[in-house]
């Protein structure tokens, strides 16, 4: 459980997908890329300011995405930032990118254009996503279920 409350604007823009060995797992909720946003448990701003171990389990998540990311979803490219302009609080995107995507090759950040997830998809998402990285060197928590399988 994280010690920090999520920002605003990140709880408005996310599906909480569930926990990462240091932080929260969130989907951007633009269903025309695949857009991951780890929120390190940390009231740092910056990624040098987290000490050397924070910082090695942080990459080892950016490391895992980025797998996951490659492996499943079929991209070409995965973009990183960090950048904080309009969230202080300390968060990383790791986005997967396509030559044929919606506003390649400029950057995804400020974009109009937009197709949410559904909770389903979503759902999916987190559970592939522990099964992806099921044995690996970073833990992944699903958040809670938010309605049962349909048989």
């Amino acid at each position: 459980m994280s010690n920090y409350e999520l920002h605003p604007q990140l709880a408005a823009d996310c599906h909480p997908l569930g926990r990462m060995e240091i932080s929260q797992l969130l989907l951007m909720d633009n269903a025309l890329v695949p857009w991951f946003i780890l929120v390190p448990d940390t009231d740092k701003r910056e990624v040098f300011e987290l000490d050397a171990e924070q910082q090695y389990l942080v990459q080892q998540e950016i490391n895992a995405l980025s797998g996951f990311l490659m492996a499943r979803a079929d991209v070409e490219k995965i973009n990183l930032g960090a950048l904080g302009n309009l969230v202080p609080q300390l968060h990383i995107h790791v986005i997967g990118r396509n030559s044929n995507d919606f506003c390649w090759p400029g950057p995804v950040w400020g974009e109009e254009q937009k197709t949410s997830w559904t909770e389903e998809a979503a759902e999916e998402i987190s559970q592939q996503l522990a099964t992806h990285l099921n044995g690996g060197l970073v833990n992944y928590t699903p958040s809670v279920s938010l309605r049962p399988k349909s048989q």
